[in-house]
């Protein structure tokens, strides 16, 4: 298991293997249904290809609805159904969430199809690479740190420009279920000056995976310490019943001398459900009333 903290740069989690369902602990589905997902998610990647090619030339909003349809599908696809808890602004946010999963990405984007920071070695992912880049997607590569005022600087002009981004702050994937796997530092600071910068409201968003067969939460779809991305996508395409939970919380508005830490810390706790460790809340505008949050299941195939 790799050490839990952080280096300069590269946050680690500290999880690993032994943080993993061990086999049988997920109920499986049959072989022809593995195949059959296997086959499908694999067409789903080429149709992805092809609206690749296609989303450069498609206006602003049906850009959006083919990007939230293909996300959809794909988890459809893959065997995985998606709730949705509560309702998204109807305007410019940075959207930040935690992180446990490659199947976080086709969350957020079911939900928003909006651009996502992600490490650049994203960007190699077959097919996957191709379709983040024509989404707009703000890559960031970890090992060049003074890239990362021109990476905030570009995140507040997309959130100038009326569009929402969304953002994995804790840098790294942790499977959620142990203390001492979580990252050392929990919400990276450097991504809310972007919301600062922009005067956009920050929208935390909890990611959550179950498994509706043993009505408990699961890391089966956990893409942890040293192991492939091939091998996380076999466990989801063999799990029965795999449920992921994206729950939209209140927004919170930061004032134009806001501190990005502050902030950070305010989202964090707003995320795992702990108490908020803000020592000078008047740096944040007071919060609207949070509507009542409604669990909804949305139609993949839409």
């Amino acid at each position: 298991m790799i050490a839990a903290g952080y280096d300069l740069w590269r946050p680690t989690s500290g999880c690993g293997p032994t943080c993993l369902p061990v086999p049988d602990e997920v109920p499986a589905v049959s072989t022809a249904r593995r195949l059959g997902r296997t086959t499908t998610g694999l067409g789903m990647l080429l149709g992805g290809a092809i609206l690749a090619l296609l989303l450069p030339v498609l206006p602003a909003r049906e850009r959006q609805v083919a990007i939230r349809g293909w996300a959809r599908a794909t988890a459809r696809a893959l065997g995985v159904r998606l709730l949705v808890r509560g309702r998204l602004p109807r305007r410019r946010a940075l959207l930040v969430a935690n992180h446990a999963s490659w199947l976080d990405i086709l969350a957020v984007l079911a939900v928003s199809p909006a651009p996502i920071v992600a490490k650049s070695e994203v960007r190699a992912w077959p097919l996957i690479g191709q379709l983040a880049s024509a989404a707009g997607t703000v890559f960031v590569d970890r090992s060049r740190p003074r890239d990362l005022p021109r990476t905030v600087a570009r995140l507040a002009g997309v959130l100038r420009s009326g569009r929402p981004v969304a953002v994995f702050p804790e840098g790294t994937t942790w499977c959620g279920d142990a203390a001492d796997c979580r990252p050392g530092g929990g919400f990276r600071p450097a991504m809310f000056q972007a919301a600062v910068d922009a005067g956009a409201p920050v929208v935390p968003l909890r990611i959550g995976y179950r498994c509706a067969v043993t009505d408990a939460t699961t890391t089966a779809a956990g893409f942890l310490g040293d192991e492939t991305l091939w091998q996380s996508v076999r466990r989801v395409l063999a799990a029965r019943d795999l449920e992921v939970s994206v729950t939209i919380m209140g927004a919170l508005h930061p004032t134009a001398d806001a501190d990005r830490r502050i902030l950070a810390r305010a989202a964090e706790s707003a995320v795992h459900l702990v108490p908020a460790r803000v020592s000078s809340p008047a740096r944040l505008r007071p919060l609207p009333r949070r509507p009542v949050l409604v669990e909804r299941e949305l139609d993949l195939a839409a």
